[in-house]
Order: structure tokens, then sequence, then C-alpha cells
């Protein structure tokens, strides 16, 4: 059973989470928008990736017998001023979301819930790959100092990266 803070908190999770995707589908339309299709590509599949995160949330919930309540999605901004915003912006996204996941490990700590705790240990390493892998991106933007043909090349590589259903998800969806 979830204690009334610990569910209060997933949930609101799982709008971050759901948020998440609907930044990174704004994030995609820029890109299509400026012809790097790689990219956009890149952008859509972390879309798909945040709203797996968002299940995994609303499926621990369901399991724990708690009653998942989905909040209002503000929209992501229209507008960015390049590649290397957007990128800028990716970055922070993430490390927002990696202080979320580690103030619901603190608030399940407190509560004493090992069960969301286990749950919670997945997302705590996801994370660490997640900025790991926006702050490489990233960097090699900022090499680029403006684009040009690094950053078409580069959007070659972005394009060439699949998707694969996270394990906590395997078998649920």
């Amino acid at each position: 059973m979830l204690s009334e803070k610990v569910l209060k908190a997933l949930n609101d999770q799982i709008t971050k989470e759901f948020h998440s995707a609907y930044l990174y589908m704004a994030m995609s339309a820029y890109f299509e928008g400026e012809n790097l299709p790689g990219f956009a590509k890149w952008m859509r599949l972390q879309a798909q990736e945040e709203s797996c995160h968002a299940l995994i949330f609303f499926n621990h919930v369901c399991e724990r017998g708690g009653k998942v309540v989905l909040g209002a999605i503000e929209g992501p901004p229209a507008k960015f001023k390049s590649p290397q915003d957007v990128l800028e912006k990716t970055l922070a996204h993430e490390q927002f979301i990696t202080d979320s996941i580690n103030k619901l490990m603190d608030l399940a700590i407190k509560e004493s819930d090992h069960a969301t705790r286990v749950m919670l240990q997945w997302f705590v390493t996801e994370q660490v790959e997640e900025e790991a892998h926006a702050g490489e991106v990233l960097g090699r933007v900022k090499l680029m100092k403006g684009g040009g043909h690094g950053l078409f090349m580069m959007d070659r590589g972005m394009g060439a990266r699949t998707f694969a259903v996270p394990s906590p998800l395997a078998g649920k969806i």
C-alpha cells in the first residue's frame, strides 16, 4: 500500500514524464523544420522513452493499489534559437527530472516504502545515462560552433538511434 505522500509524488512524476515526452516532441518538430531529420528522429525516440517512463510509474501505482490521477500537461515551447539551444534545454530538463527522481527516492526512504525504492533505483541509474548522453550530444554540437557540414554528418548518426522498450515494461505493454 502506498502512503498518501508517496502516491501524490508518483502521480506528479507521471505528469512530469508525460510532459517530458511532449517537450521532446516539440523539439523534434523544431529539428524537422530545420531539415535535421536525424535529430528529429532522436527526439521522437526520446519522447517514446519518456512515455514509457510514465507507464512504469503508472504500473507501479496500479500494482500497489493506488489510484492514478493524471495531471494537466503544460504546453512546451514552440520556438528554439538553434540546435545548441534545444540540446541545452534537453540537458537542463534531464537534470530537472533527475532532481525529481532523487526527491522521490528520499521520500520513499523516509516513508520506508521499499518497493518504491527498488523501482526508483532503475530510474536513478537511467537518469545518469540520460544526462550523460544529452551532455555528450550537446558537447559535440558545441564543438561545431554553429553547425555546417559537421552538423549534417552528426544528423546522420543521430538518425541511426533505435528504440527499445525499457526493461521494467518488458511484457507489460
